[in-house]
C-alpha cells in the first residue's frame, strides 16, 4: 500500500469513527416529531395555505435520473463518489421527495444562481456540511464554474466566487461549531478527549460570516467522542471522560450549550444582518451489526414504510435540541430584525439507507474496513438538500 493511499484510508477511519451512530428500527410515533408541528411563529418549515410543509411527504419514483455524474462535476470528494468506485446499483438515483400537499420543483440552477445574485452564504459545521456544499456545487455547474479564491490551501477552509453573478460560496470547517483542542492528535482516534469550549465559538468561522447573507450550521456526530468541557475557562463537567474527579454531563449537555453559541455569536454579531438557516441532524443507517462490528448499508432503494425506521434515542434527542435552541435564538433574533429558518432534512434523509457510500468511497484493494453509512453519495439523495434550500429562497426571498 502507498503512503497516499494509507493516508486515505486513514483519514476515512477518522472520519466515520467520530460521526457514527446507529438508527434503530421500529415504527415512528408522529407525535414524536415536532417539524409536523411547528410552534412560536418560528420560519421552522415553507408552508402554502394551511396544510404543506416540504419537509413531510414520501419518496416516489423518478425516472429522469441525477442532475449531474461524477463525470459532470469536478468538486465531489472520492470518500462521497459512488460512481467512481464501482457501486453497481444506480436505482437509489430514481426517486424524488414528493411532499404531502404540494409540489417540491426540480432544482433550477439558474433560478438559484439569480436568488443570490450579489450575496454570499456560507457553510459551517462537519463534513456533511461539506457534503451538502459539494451536492449545491455540482448542481450549480450545469449553469457555471466559480473561481477558486480560498485564503488557505486547507481543504477545509474554502472560498468560490462565481463571477458572472458576483455570488460567493464559502466553507468552515467546525465540527464542535466551538472553540476545540485535541488533547491528542496522535492518539487513537475512537477515544482520545477533545476538550471543548462551550462559551466560545469557534474563531475561524465567527470571525469572518459576520458579512454573509446566509449563514447554513449543522453539527452532530462529533459530540458523541469524549469530551472535557470548559466555561469561563474552567471544567464544568465531561461526556465520556472516564475521570472520577469530574462531573459527569451528557453529550445533550454539550451540544445545547454548542449550539446556543453558535446561534447566540449570530443573534449579537453588531454588523449581521444575513439569515440563520439550520439544517437538521443527518441520519446514520448501519445495520447488520455496529459500526465497528461489520455494520453496513446495503439497501439499493428507499423504504417503502415508515413503520421500518424512526428516529430514537441520541438522535432524537439532539434533534430536539437543535429545535429548541433555533427556536430560542429566533426569539432574540427577532428584536434585531433578524431571520432564522429550518432547514429540515431529517424525515427524508430516515428513509434513504440506499444512498450512503457503503464501501464504494475508495478502491476494494485499500482495505478500508468500516463502511461509510454517515455520508451520502453524490449525486444522490443529499440533492434533495438544496432543492429545499431553493424553495425556501424563493418563498422567504
Amino acid at each position: 500500500m502507498t503512503s497516499t493511499t494509507t493516508i486515505k484510508v486513514l483519514l476515512l477511519a477518522l472520519t466515520i469513527i467520530f460521526l457514527i451512530v446507529v438508527i434503530p428500527l421500529s415504527p415512528v410515533n408522529d407525535s414524536s416529531w415536532p417539524w409536523l408541528y411547528p410552534k412560536d411563529n418560528v420560519d421552522m418549515s415553507i408552508k402554502f395555505g394551511k396544510k404543506c410543509n416540504i419537509f413531510r411527504g414520501r419518496w416516489v419514483p423518478y425516472p429522469g435520473g441525477p442532475y449531474y455524474t461524477n463525470r459532470t462535476c469536478r468538486e465531489i470528494f472520492d470518500q462521497q463518489n459512488c460512481m467512481k468506485f464501482g457501486r453497481p446499483d444506480t436505482e437509489f438515483l430514481k426517486w424524488r421527495w414528493k411532499p404531502d400537499e404540494c409540489e417540491l420543483p426540480l432544482f433550477d440552477a439558474v433560478q438559484f444562481l439569480e436568488h443570490v445574485k450579489g450575496k454570499s452564504m456560507a457553510f459551517i459545521g462537519d463534513s456533511l456540511g461539506r457534503n451538502q456544499m459539494q451536492s449545491l456545487l455540482c448542481l450549480l455547474a450545469r449553469v457555471s464554474n466559480p473561481t477558486d479564491v480560498s485564503y488557505t490551501r486547507d481543504p477545509r477552509f474554502k472560498r468560490w466566487v462565481y463571477v458572472d453573478y458576483n455570488f460567493t460560496l464559502a466553507s468552515f470547517w467546525s465540527p464542535h461549531l466551538v472553540n476545540a483542542i485535541d488533547t491528542d492528535p496522535n492518539g487513537p482516534t475512537y477515544n482520545r478527549l477533545m476538550n471543548l469550549y462551550l462559551d466560545e465559538p469557534n474563531h475561524e468561522w465567527a470571525s469572518q460570516v459576520e458579512t454573509f447573507n446566509y449563514v447554513i450550521i449543522s453539527a452532530g456526530r462529533w459530540f458523541f467522542g469524549p469530551q472535557m468541557f470548559f466555561e469561563n475557562g474552567h471544567v464544568v463537567g465531561c461526556h465520556a471522560c472516564l475521570k472520577t474527579d469530574v462531573k459527569n454531563l451528557t453529550m445533550i449537555y454539550g451540544y445545547r450549550k454548542a449550539f446556543r453559541t453558535a446561534l447566540g455569536t449570530l443573534v449579537k454579531l453588531k454588523n449581521f444582518k444575513g439569515v440563520t438557516i439550520l439544517r437538521t441532524l443527518s441520519p446514520a443507517h448501519f445495520e447488520n451489526g455496529e459500526w465497528d462490528k461489520g455494520g453496513n448499508c446495503v439497501r439499493t432503494r428507499p423504504v417503502s414504510n415508515s413503520s421500518e425506521m424512526k428516529l430514537d434515542g441520541a438522535d432524537l434527542k439532539l434533534y430536539m435540541t437543535q429545535v429548541e435552541e433555533l427556536r430560542a435564538a429566533e426569539r432574540e433574533g427577532r428584536k434585531r430584525g433578524l431571520k432564522f429558518w429550518m432547514l429540515d432534512t431529517t424525515e427524508a434523509m430516515i428513509a434513504r439507507p440506499d444512498g450512503h457510500p457503503n464501501h464504494y468511497g475508495h478502491w476494494p484493494h485499500e482495505n478500508v474496513t468500516i463502511a461509510d453509512c454517515v455520508h451520502w453519495c453524490l449525486p444522490g439523495p443529499i440533492d434533495t438538500w438544496n432543492e429545499f434550500l431553493l424553495k425556501m429562497l424563493k418563498v422567504y426571498g
